[in-house]
């Protein structure tokens, strides 16, 4: 009988001293949880604010706008092939299909034009580099990066364009 009262007192002081340590491992961790969950959200707030007061200086600076004079409506424009692929345009220049060129048969070489697709509404300035197109019905030929940004549905090789001198 001693034996047990002596067992019972050992297993009860050991057992609140588990207790006692988890619940004290308990109360740290929510401690630190607090702790971490403060620094997170002061971090946050403190990378909006910098992001908000930056935003107006980044869009006076770059943002600029620009003169367009329009050239034709309803144009029908293609892309390269990709068999031109880092041969010579007629400016002289390497042809890369992941630039922003075009060709057309009168713009100067360097004249910067606005594309629009007339479906979506999107556009892209691309420079001319090349003659071309070479096929009767179309406007202008833009290298493939150029078309696949504006385009609607990526499946297709034609599309209606307005095409817009961009006057500096």
């Amino acid at each position: 009988m001693r034996n047990s009262i002596i067992l019972f007192f050992l297993l009860a002081i050991v057992g609140s001293a588990f207790g006692q340590n988890s619940t004290l491992e308990k109360s740290k961790a929510t401690a630190q949880k607090t702790v971490l969950q403060k620094t997170i959200m002061q971090k946050d707030t403190v990378r909006k604010n910098k992001a908000l007061s930056l935003l107006p200086e980044v869009a006076q600076d770059t943002v600029k706008e620009l003169k367009l004079k329009l050239y034709i409506k309803d144009a029908h424009a293609s892309y390269y092939a990709d068999k031109f692929q880092g041969k010579r345009t007629a400016s002289g220049v390497k042809f890369n299909n992941n630039n922003y060129t075009a060709a057309h048969r009168k713009f100067p070489f360097g004249t910067k034009l606005k594309v629009t697709n007339q479906v979506n509404g999107k556009s892209v300035i691309v420079e001319v580099t090349d003659r071309g197109p070479f096929s009767r019905g179309r406007e202008i030929d833009l290298t493939k990066k150029a078309f696949m940004e504006i385009a609607k549905n990526k499946g297709i090789g034609v599309m209606l364009v307005t095409i817009e001198e961009v006057v500096e």
